[in-house]
Order: structure tokens, then sequence, then C-alpha cells
């Protein structure tokens, strides 16, 4: 099967204001997300499906393909699907945000697997992953999206609230399970707790069905598009991984980032 590993990447941002194009550490935080994502062993292309022709020059410029795409897309699924029209030669499409710039070619590598489904009885459509929660700040952090799997790896439900719900608190269920084999694909013990990681892998044939898809009540009362494919009643896979991968949202974190970048 063919992968292809989709950046959709938006120019306007609320909270950082052109942050793509932020440039502190000699590149572009675009260019650094792209040359993380090309670090995957199992893809074979990386594009930049973009909503501003500058971000189109930016990827052009060091070298990248980047097709410009719909400046009204509401979401990164609807703007991947729009390439996803052109590429037919591609199989499986990877999502990967553009403010990632550290994003491990491991978890890339882990959502196109159980895309390609060894052993399933039924093709995988979609995939992503998730992360143990290790703290309870974490857990009650709404901008820490949360995750519950049933026993085959599945995604059941995704939340800004803490689920599940703690009825009575105790410090004993922030500790990693390392009684249980994980049904996550990873070596990694679950968790009671799991932060679900912006990372998403599709079928081209499903890909291309979401942007047709009801959106529920749900979705926007979450402002969480993935619940999207869930309320339509088709099952999202879910991989564990140790570490969460770090997006960059604020001054504070792009701040952050470049300082990591410099202490290398």
């Amino acid at each position: 099967m063919k992968s292809v590993i989709v950046i959709p990447a938006r120019l306007g941002s609320t909270r950082l204001p052109r942050k793509l194009l932020l440039d502190q550490t000699g590149k572009s935080l675009l260019r650094h997300t792209c040359e993380s994502a090309a670090k995957s062993t199992k893809a074979q292309r990386v594009i930049v499906a973009a909503d501003d022709p500058e971000l189109v020059a930016e990827v052009e410029s060091f070298g990248g393909t980047a097709m410009l795409t719909d400046p009204s897309h509401t979401c990164g699924t609807d703007r991947i699907a729009e390439v996803a029209i052109e590429l037919t030669d591609y199989d499986l499409f990877i999502n990967v945000q553009g403010d990632e710039p550290e994003i491990s070619a491991q978890a890339i590598d882990l959502a196109i697997e159980i895309l390609e489904g060894d052993g399933e009885a039924e093709p995988v459509l979609m995939s992503t992953l998730a992360t143990p929660i290790r703290s309870r700040d974490q857990l009650e952090d709404p901008n820490c999206v949360k995750v519950v799997v049933d026993a085959n790896g599945r995604a059941m439900y995704f939340s800004r609230s803490a689920i599940p719900c703690p009825r009575n608190w105790s410090d004993d269920w922030m500790d990693i399970n390392t009684n249980t084999t994980s049904p996550l694909r990873q070596a990694v013990q679950p968790a009671n707790f799991l932060q679900h990681v912006g990372l998403y892998g599709y079928r081209r044939e499903f890909l291309l069905k979401i942007p047709s898809l009801a959106v529920p009540p749900m979705e926007r009362i979450e402002s969480l598009e993935q619940l999207r494919v869930l309320h339509n009643g088709y099952p999202i896979s879910v991989g564990l991984i140790e570490h969460p991968i770090t997006g960059i949202d604020t001054a504070q974190d792009y701040a952050a980032f470049v300082n990591r970048v410099a202490n290398r």
C-alpha cells in the first residue's frame, strides 16, 4: 500500500498569528514539521495542503511540495480530502498537523501500520494515537483531549472532559497499568486515562466520504471533528505511544521550541 503524509496548513492562527512562518531557529515552523515528517520509513511522500499562496511559496522555497486548497475549509480533514481527490495513486493518507515540528517518525509509522491492518478481520478505515495521562492537572485540562478505548483498541469516545470521570478520586488511578496486556498495538502498557494525540490516518476511500458525513451536535459542543466519525457509526482504531507529541499553540510554546533547538 502506498502512503502519503498530508500536512494541512492554515496561515491564520488566533493565539499565535502566522505561526507556521515563524523562523527564529533559521527555519520556518512549517519546514521543521515537513522535515520531521519526512523521516517516516513507511510513507512515500510529504505534501502540504495550504490555504494561502504565501504558505505554498514557503514550502517550495525549501524544495517541498504544496497544493493550494480552498480557504473556506473549516477543518484539516476536509482540506486533506481535497488533496486526496487529486492523488488517486495513494491508498493511505496521514494527517500531520503543521504546528508539530517534533513529530516522531515512529508515531507516523504506527498510524500507517494500523491502517495496513495485519490480521484484521475487516480493513481499518481510520487510525489515530493516544498516550498515557500522567497527572491530574492534565486530566482536568480541557485543552488536553481524552479518549476511551474498548477491548479491541477502538475509540469509544473523545472528550475535553475527564473520561472516564472519577466518582471518588484516588491517586493510584494515575499509575500505569502493568498487569494487563495492552490492546493498543504497542509494548507500552495502557493507563486508566489516555490523552488523544491529534495524528490521523485514513484509507483514501473513507477519507473522501468524511466531508459528506452528518455533523452531530457533540462535534460542535466539544469542538472535536473526530466525533463525526463515531457518530456516523465508523470505528477509529487507536495506537498507543509512550510520550505525547508537542504542538505549538502559543508564543510560550514557540519560545520553548526555539530553546530546545538551540540546545540540541
